[in-house]
Parts: structure tokens; C-alpha cells; sequence
């Protein structure tokens, strides 16, 4: 199992590169963020208590994400191959939920994609999103409440995650392709050496 989580503030572009992680590592993708909008467009209890949260810029409490990902993996047999973790885990409290989960499953986090992009572009980012898709949470003071609440609570992963030697900084400014080069670059040689591990 090759299992990566792509990690980066709002607007950094997760899920852009996500697609293409997917394409090339042949790897299931899993998004918390859009599960959990599945879940609001479907009127689910789960989706009226995100939504809850989400309106304000606010953090899904950690035992209901930990819950939503552990159903998530046990019930998709495609991540038999491994994981591209979108979006999970954003505290450190999820970040060890998953090592658990991973071991139970006789496997590990292999490397930590971080996409380091400024506030200022992030927003700018995000504001046009929002023009164009309608997403309700792509709105100016959303946005500023997302940010702050990434700044408190998910950026101390990035240090988690560099003291455990699995972090990998990428410069998330320039064009989609040459972002993914950066990144498959830091990645290729861990994925050949999973694979081996593998056979």
C-alpha cells in the first residue's frame, strides 16, 4: 500500500492535485471535504451537523471526521492499493487516529505532500472559486474564519509531520503541472520502494 495525505491550507489546491496523484499512483482518493458535502446535499444527520460547522469556517470535531474516514476505508476495496488522504487529517489528534488505522491494516503513512501557498493568493483563490462553482463557503469572511482556524489548529501538523521525516514541502504557486513535477518528484522513489515492499 502506497498512502499519501495531501495537505495544504484552503484553496491550495488539494484536490487538483489529488486527481492527478490519483492518475499516476493508481491509488484511491479519499476526500473528507467532499463526503462531507455529499452528505449536506443529501439532507443526512451528518450532513446537517457539518454543515453546522462548515457555514461558520469551522473544524469537524475530531471523533465524528475519525468515524466518517474509518467507515470510509473499510468499506472501499479499492484502497487495497493504498491512499490519498484529501483534507484528513487536519489535528493532530486525527493525524495519530490514522496511524492507528493504518497499522490495524498492516500498513503506514508513507509521505506528507505539503502545498505552501500564501494567505493572500489563497484568498484570492478561494473568492473566485466561489464565483465560479457557487460554493457557499468560498465567501469573504468564511474564508478569513477557514484561514485562522488552519493557522491555530491544522498548521501544527506541519511540525508533527517534519519531526517524523515524512514531510514534503512543495511551493504550491505557479502553473497545476509544474506544482505535480515538484511533488512526483519528491514522491516516485517512495512509491518504487512501497511497491518492493509490496511484492
Amino acid at each position: 500500500m502506497f498512502n499519501i495525505v495531501v495537505f495544504g491550507a484552503p484553496g491550495s489546491g488539494k484536490g487538483t492535485q489529488s486527481a492527478k496523484l490519483i492518475e499516476r499512483y493508481g491509488i484511491h482518493h479519499i476526500s473528507t471535504g467532499e463526503v462531507l458535502r455529499s452528505h449536506i446535499a443529501e439532507g443526512t444527520q451528518l450532513g446537517k451537523t457539518a454543515k453546522e460547522y462548515i457555514d461558520k469556517g469551522q473544524l469537524i470535531p475530531d471523533e465524528l471526521m475519525i468515524s466518517i474516514l474509518a467507515d470510509i476505508i473499510e468499506n472501499h476495496p479499492e484502497a487495497a492499493n493504498g491512499v490519498i488522504f484529501d483534507g484528513f487529517p487536519r489535528t493532530i489528534p486525527q493525524a495519530e487516529a490514522l496511524n492507528e488505522l493504518l497499522e490495524k491494516r498492516g500498513a503506514q503513512l508513507d509521505a506528507v505532500v505539503g502545498l505552501e501557498v500564501a494567505d493572500n493568493e489563497l484568498i484570492d483563490r478561494m473568492i473566485k472559486r466561489g464565483q465560479q462553482t457557487g460554493r457557499a463557503d468560498d465567501n469573504p469572511q468564511t474564508i478569513s474564519n477557514r484561514l485562522k482556524v488552519y493557522h491555530s489548529q491544522t498548521q501544527p501538523l506541519r511540525d508533527y509531520y517534519m519531526k517524523r521525516g515524512k514531510y514534503h514541502a512543495i511551493a504550491g504557486s505557479g502553473s497545476v503541472d509544474d506544482i505535480f513535477d515538484a511533488i512526483t518528484a519528491e514522491l516516485d522513489d517512495l512509491h518504487l520502494a512501497s511497491r518492493r515492499q509490496g511484492l
